[in-house]
């Protein structure tokens, strides 16, 4: 009954962002989703190259929605993402014949290396997934994937973050770097 109670909950949902706040974020989310996508479609893809994955939503939502968590920083952001990126490269190259045994392994060894150097970031759980169930397309990257998508994409959005989360001015980012 004790492992019950502490699902109880107890805390109170957090208050409405103010309209300003909601504008800055979803700007933030349109320039940076837009920006990755727009070189995605427009010079990359007709070269069987890729710079937009799954993960990048989510990372959006942290980095123009939360920006002062933790889990937005550029360390986090860019670490989380390229560790993640190799994790999920090795796991399919061991182990891609057991996909599931892929997906788990780099998933979860992903989250022990993001805790361990300290870039915890909940999108790079997605970023080593997709590199076990991606296409043959983002597979035949191998460890590039790690670099491109897994690390200019962050990058080029935390370019967006810098520019955009600055500019509001009730904001301040990074809180951090390193």
């Amino acid at each position: 009954m004790n492992w019950l109670n502490k699902m109880s909950g107890g805390a109170s949902v957090p208050p409405r962002l103010p309209l300003i706040e909601l504008f800055w974020s979803g700007l933030g989310a349109f320039c940076g989703i837009g920006l990755v996508s727009y070189l995605h479609y427009r010079w990359l893809v007709p070269h069987d190259l890729a710079l937009v994955i799954g993960s990048f939503g989510a990372s959006a939502v942290l980095l123009y929605g939360v920006w002062g968590s933790p889990l937005a920083q550029p360390r986090n952001l860019m670490g989380g993402h390229i560790l993640s990126g190799i994790i999920g490269v090795a796991m399919y190259q061991l182990l891609g014949g057991i996909p599931w045994l892929a997906a788990a392994l780099a998933v979860a060894l992903s989250v022990v290396a993001m805790q361990w150097t300290r870039t915890v970031h909940p999108p790079g759980g997605a970023t080593a997934l997709i590199a076990v169930i991606g296409s043959d397309q983002l597979h035949a990257l191998g460890y590039g994937y790690a670099l491109m998508p897994a690390g200019l994409g962050p990058l080029l959005m935390l370019l967006v973050a810098l520019i955009v989360n600055n500019l509001a001015p009730s904001r301040r980012y990074p809180e951090y770097w390193w």
